[in-house]
């Protein structure tokens, strides 16, 4: 029999915050930041004794601005939340950032915030829960069965702000011993600053709501409010344009491109136009969408104050028929304002898609063809008249998932990588899944090509493609996409676009062939878009800028 009551043990059980705060930081500046010290242990200018000593005051830096953080955090009711988040939030960073090479930055975290539950399944895999597990639950577990020795009010403040001002001293302290190696470090290197973990994450993450909330309320700003097409002359039909908006395509993997491998055999025979030099408007889909329908251009777009109405606003305001369907996570908001509708949900008079289309509840890209007689039909007569803008939005070629872009049919490369976890697929391999998704786009690209000239006795018929950002294959240790645009490689930055122009349409709107075949190799970019959509729209705007419409320079008259 122990002479000390119950209570009093349990109360010398009790862990003060301040230590905790402590294992935690550590823990988190430690193997929560792997990806960091292999990023840093890489740099040739800091191998040897320097670089180690360096890494261990980074390491102390980011521990001490974590445990100044949940110092400020360390109350009864927000300790333990807080941690908890930090650790899960680390956990998942540390997952993508060391399998994929991505880095989280604001731009990222706008990617995650309008990911859909098809693209975060395809994003699961047993690696990923092995990570969460081992970096989040483990210790997680640990600290909510530590129980916690809160002081009063009055104590428990003055603990908080002392530790929070000792981790911020140690911060400027130890920043001032190592200052010349960390400013030329990330000068020189400025992703390494993302990959930071988990403060990235929160500092991002910061940012996006900083953002949302200067967002000034109510309508976009009104652009094309004297936009009107251009009346038909002799022998011209109504425009009917089809717009497609790839997905994740890389311009270098294209044949038509010069890529070695027949990737785009349809195309080709179709005689289609490929412009090889293209440059995108950002690195993922909710920067690069709304930016390449935007008139401002990549850098007003960027830098803008309010959120104007976009390309299809304006052709709506023209008086043109417009339709968005859409076979992704959504549209970012530009067709917010204009008819808009799914694969599978069928037109009027339309039967569903097959069910070996839309397996596992995720359609492939064939569908946005389904029915387009009758999605065509049913837009507003008067409309139609004056002409069509038909923008079809594929899944491409998003990954990790690039075996499921493609059916059974159609992989003319094989065997391929059904792995979400891409480092552990041989380079072969998951080129051979990648090469299948742009040959179905090239499938895709064909099918609705030879529907258009089904069209040519109503429309003049055109069909212009190009993809929203590219993608990393492994160069480099990267993955997927999402590196910011100033530091990001070519291959996430250069696009295809692809414009298919009968004789007929280039006849009617006075374009010369060989004129655009020279232009081939011009350097151009997603800004191009709005003005060239214009042009082949035959839509006339204060907005339009003929030096900036792709096919301009070879109108005849």
């Amino acid at each position: 029999m122990s002479g000390q009551p119950e209570p009093a043990r349990a109360e010398g059980r009790r862990r003060r915050p301040a230590v905790v705060v402590g294992l935690v930081s550590l823990w988190l500046a430690g193997p929560a930041n792997l990806p960091l010290w292999r990023a840093l242990d890489a740099l040739p200018e800091l191998d040897g004794p320097r670089g180690v000593v360096f890494m261990l005051a980074l390491g102390l830096m980011i521990a001490a601005v974590v445990a100044a953080l949940l110092s400020a955090l360390a109350w009864r009711s927000t300790l333990k939340p807080a941690i908890g988040l930090l650790l899960v939030s680390a956990a998942i960073g540390a997952h993508f950032m060391g399998t994929y090479g991505i880095v989280i930055d604001p731009t990222m975290i706008v990617n995650v915030m309008s990911t859909d539950a098809r693209e975060t399944r395809d994003l699961l895999s047993l690696r990923l829960l092995l990570t969460v597990v081992l970096l989040a639950a483990l210790p997680l577990w640990w600290v909510l069965r530590t129980p916690l020795a809160h002081g009063r009010w009055p104590a428990n403040a003055l603990n908080n702000a002392g530790g929070a001002m000792l981790g911020l001293i140690t911060v400027v302290v130890v920043g001032l011993v190592v200052y010349k190696d960390l400013s030329s470090t990330m000068r020189n290197h400025k992703t390494l600053r993302y990959l930071v973990n988990p403060l990235s994450s929160v500092y991002s993450l910061g940012r996006f709501a900083y953002a949302q909330d200067r967002r000034p309320a109510g309508p976009p700003q009104a652009i094309g409010q004297d936009a009107r097409t251009i009346p038909l002359l002799s022998g011209q039909h109504p425009p009917l344009l089809m717009l497609v908006v790839g997905e994740t395509a890389r311009a270098d993997h294209f044949s038509l491109n010069g890529y070695a491998r027949d990737t785009n055999p349809g195309l080709r025979g179709l005689e289609a136009l490929s412009f090889k030099q293209v440059s995108s408007c950002g690195t993922n889909t909710a920067i690069s969408l709304p930016c390449m329908f935007s008139h401002q251009g990549r850098k007003a777009h960027e830098d803008r104050g309010q959120d104007s109405e976009n390309l299809l606003d304006l052709l709506q305001h023209a008086g043109l028929a417009v339709l968005w369907i859409e076979n992704q996570s959504g549209c970012k908001g530009v067709c917010d304002r204009i008819p808009h509708t799914r694969p599978e949900i069928p037109a009027q008079g339309a039967t569903p898609p097959e069910g070996t289309l839309c397996p596992e509840g995720e359609c492939l890209d064939e569908t946005l063809l389904h029915g387009l007689d009758e999605r065509l039909r049913a837009l507003p007569a008067e409309r139609r008249a004056r002409g069509v803008v038909l923008v079809l939005h594929q899944m491409g070629s998003h990954g990790p998932a690039y075996a499921k872009r493609s059916p059974p049919s159609r992989k003319p490369f094989m065997p391929e990588c059904t792995s979400a976890a891409l480092p552990q697929c041989d380079s072969g391999s998951l080129l051979n899944a990648y090469d299948n998704s742009i040959a179905y786009t090239d499938h895709l690209l064909t099918r609705a090509i030879g529907w258009l000239q089904d069209q040519a006795g109503q429309y003049d018929p055109s069909l212009l493609y190009v993809s929203d950002h590219g993608e990393s294959l492994g160069e480099n240790g990267l993955y997927l996409h999402g590196v910011p645009y100033a530091v990001a490689p070519r291959t996430q930055t250069q696009v295809p676009m692809v414009a298919w122009l009968p004789a007929a349409t280039l006849a009617a709107d006075h374009l010369d062939l060989v004129c655009l075949k020279h232009r081939l190799d011009t350097p151009l970019s997603h800004d191009h878009l709005f003005h060239t959509v214009l042009g082949l729209a035959r839509v006339q705007a204060s907005e339009y800028r003929p030096e900036l419409d792709v096919m301009s320079p070879c109108h005849g008259g």
